[in-house]
């Protein structure tokens, strides 16, 4: 990745089990600000350790990124089938945006 490039990591950790959550879908979409229609940038598929190392650095006038992962196939009863996660971002920075996931219950924060 370019140095100075606005960039995306995340990790999925199940609570349930205290393990990484392998094999979920993850896509990542942008937009130029507020109103925008969110534009499709990549997608990405969790490892072992529940990391998506893959993801691209965002386009030049990104304002918004969007995480969508796709907790239906992993979770046997999935109440929450997906979750979605929006977050507004600045030139030059590094977000990353780990999902702690039950069947139940999620929850999601700005990491390091």
């Amino acid at each position: 990745m370019a140095s100075g490039a606005t960039s995306v990591s995340t990790h999925i950790l199940d609570t349930s089990i205290g393990r990484p959550a392998v094999g979920v879908v993850v896509e990542l979409a942008v937009r130029p600000g507020p109103g925008a229609e969110w534009r499709a940038h990549a997608d990405s598929l969790t490892d072992a350790d529940g990391r998506c190392g893959d993801l691209p650095a965002l386009p030049e006038g990104t304002t918004h990124a969007r995480l969508r992962f796709e907790t239906g196939p992993y979770l046997t009863h999935a109440f929450f089938p997906e979750v979605v996660v929006a977050f507004a971002v600045e030139p030059d920075e590094h977000y990353h945006v780990p999902l702690l996931l039950t069947p139940f219950g999620y929850s999601v924060y700005r990491g390091s």
